[in-house]
């Protein structure tokens, strides 16, 4: 008996001895900022400082860069539905066809152009559920994935997945447990308190109205400061379950309208800024606040050194605001001042101080990151065109043949274009026309000599290599009117033959 006894115990001596313990999941916090451009921050992202650099007072972004690794040729695309969308399905534009941003069902927000029609792209944006028209159907959404993984899954702010009256345009039914203010709208009615975060006071549409904020309604509070209040909120709720935590921090700050929040702009108007200007830095510093409160709240938590940071804009600044020298170009533009973006990464134990890594990244990276950072690398579609940063962020070397691709096939604001870019080469192809513009990225930043001349066997190569996604991918291109027929490809086909 005492044999037996002690052969049993010997046995689970080894059991344990051999067992791998439990490793704990990460809690991820994506901080998703709304339309600000790559210069707007006082964390200098070129490789010298520029004067928005010195304009703007972001000390919190400072303080995780400390600690973060900067990706200085991070991209999103030029707008924003197009971008969240990729984030959340790690899709590319061309594949899942919302190329322009939604709001109302089935209604476009494209204007008429004397030379073309509009391409059918998927105006009513993402769908958990399959059979709505012109919308892009997705089962394997990152938070869904996450919830059944085990994650408690939050969303705070700004959604504009889906348009209004369709499945997407609630997060609750993306796959988040928690939806704090997200709905249809890609901007609010306003950012006070005292306003009721409604539109009513510049005689808008109530469809701007940010909903579920109402104990706020008649209080001097900024609405950054309402949402950074309402998560903090729920990821001390999740850290008392027990739960790792998926944050999806995605403020409508700095979106128009361009309000000050009272508490900073102060000293933006001392300095010399017009109105719309100390409006807008005040915005930025309203945002670094948020940060600041949320890393303070990780750290309150005991939390700090389980919990990944990536912080990311969903495209450029618009045209109102002062250019992101170097860049050329805007919101909505096919140029870097479109869609290089700002994007920091802080993983504890891994980015130990400030590190800058020059391979690019595009938004929909976040989504193979995530996957990857949860252990559930496995459930990544094949389909997807999301491709995983964990190996850049610990350092490792990473092969830089990737094609980075953006599709805008829209009459909105700007003329058509898809645009490729390839090592250092960028190749931007323009519906209306039909017209190549082509840059060497690493020796000309503002895209100010088109070389397309120079150089047309280089332009013959991008051209085939980006006809070639968008063929494989039945990109919608717009229509030319002259002909019925959608314009030729970026290589000069007329169909996808």
């Amino acid at each position: 008996m005492k044999k037996l006894l002690f052969l049993a115990l010997l046995f689970l001596f080894i059991q344990c001895g051999t067992e791998k313990p439990n490793k704990q999941k990460p809690n991820i916090i994506v901080f998703l900022v709304d339309d600000m451009g790559w210069q707007e921050t006082s964390v200098p992202f070129h490789i010298e400082k520029t004067s928005l650099n010195e304009r703007f007072h972001t000390p919190n972004m400072e303080r995780l860069a400390e600690k973060g690794m900067l990706f200085t040729q991070a991209y999103a695309s030029a707008l924003c539905s197009p971008s969240r969308v990729s984030l959340i399905t790690g899709t590319n534009p061309v594949q899942h066809g919302v190329t322009c941003w939604t709001l109302r069902r089935n209604k476009s927000p494209e204007g008429m152009n004397r030379i073309l029609d509009k391409a059918n792209w998927n105006l009513n944006g993402l769908s958990p559920e399959p059979g709505i028209d012109r919308s892009f159907y997705f089962p394997q959404i990152l938070p869904k994935l996450l919830k059944q993984a085990g994650y408690h899954t939050i969303h705070a702010g700004k959604a504009h997945f889906g348009a209004k009256d369709t499945p997407g345009e609630n997060p609750l039914n993306i796959g988040f447990d928690v939806n704090i203010a997200g709905h249809a709208a890609g901007g609010p009615g306003s950012y006070h308190g005292d306003k009721n975060f409604s539109a009513v006071w510049r005689r808008g549409s109530d469809i701007w109205d940010v909903p579920g904020l109402e104990k706020y309604h008649g209080q001097k509070i900024n609405l950054t400061e309402a949402l950074t209040i309402e998560a903090n909120a729920a990821m001390e709720a999740a850290v008392q379950e027990g739960k790792p935590f998926f944050l999806h921090m995605s403020h409508y700050t700095v979106h128009a309208p361009w309000e000050a929040d009272r508490r900073f702009v102060k000293k933006y108007v001392d300095s010399g800024l017009n109105k719309t200007l100390a409006n807008h830095a005040s915005m930025i510093e309203s945002m670094d606040k948020s940060l600041g409160d949320i890393m303070d709240k990780v750290k309150a938590l005991g939390i700090e050194r389980n919990t990944i940071f990536v912080f990311i804009s969903d495209n450029g600044a618009p045209s109102q605001m002062t250019p992101n020298l170097p860049l050329r170009g805007h919101k909505l533009t096919a140029y870097e001042g479109g869609t290089r973006i700002p994007m920091m990464v802080k993983w504890p134990g891994i980015t130990t101080e400030t590190k800058r890594n020059n391979h690019p990244v595009i938004i929909q990276d976040i989504y193979a990151s995530v996957l990857e950072w949860a252990g559930l690398s496995e459930l990544q579609p094949k389909l997807t065109d999301s491709h995983s940063f964990l190996p850049l962020v610990k350092g490792e070397t990473v092969s830089s043949d990737r094609r980075f691709i953006w599709h805008y096939p829209n009459l909105y604001d700007q003329p058509p274009y898809s645009s490729i870019r390839l090592g250092d080469w960028k190749l931007i192809y323009f519906y209306t026309d039909q017209h190549h513009e082509l840059y060497n990225l690493k020796e000309d930043i503002g895209e100010i000599n088109n070389l397309a001349k120079e150089k047309p066997e280089k332009v013959q190569n991008l051209a085939a290599s980006l006809g070639d996604y968008l063929r494989n991918a039945k990109a919608e291109r717009p229509i030319l009117k002259s002909t019925g027929e959608p314009v030729p490809w970026p290589d000069g086909y007329l169909d996808e033959n």
